[in-house]
């Protein structure tokens, strides 16, 4: 079974998330990078740039696919990963930690409470995997 941190949020896009008060830091899940294969680039929004929760924020291109990101929460995006320009390959190293995509200032931080915690995104990749 995929590494799975139970300190953070998921959804069903296979996206996580970790809240920092009115933050949360964005990556894709270890289920996620494995499925796409070796990471070759990844296709970021702007810090200042704004979008609302299930939106398309960026892309990452693998050596199988180019696949969507969506937020999984809205808001404002106040940094992003830009180490991953230089070695995307983090994603699939460490999706948990130096993966990371984007920090977004949370219009309703109630999102991310709504999301599934590791044990039910567990049992969602078990069923629908």
């Amino acid at each position: 079974m995929s590494n799975i941190p139970e300190n953070l949020r998921y959804s069903k896009d296979h996206e996580w998330v970790s809240v920092e008060g009115d933050v949360a830091t964005i990556g894709i899940t270890d289920y996620a990078q494995s499925s796409l294969g070796d990471v070759v680039y990844v296709d970021f929004p702007r810090a200042g740039d704004k979008f609302a929760t299930h939106e398309a924020f960026g892309s990452v291109e693998s050596v199988k696919a180019v696949s969507e990101i969506f937020t999984p929460v809205g808001g404002e995006v106040v940094e992003v990963n830009e180490g991953l320009n230089d070695a995307p390959e983090s994603v699939n190293n460490d999706p948990y930690g130096d993966g990371w995509m984007v920090k977004v200032k949370m219009d309703n931080p109630g999102e991310a409470d709504a999301m599934m915690s590791s044990a039910e995104y567990e049992e969602y990749l078990s069923s629908n995997g």
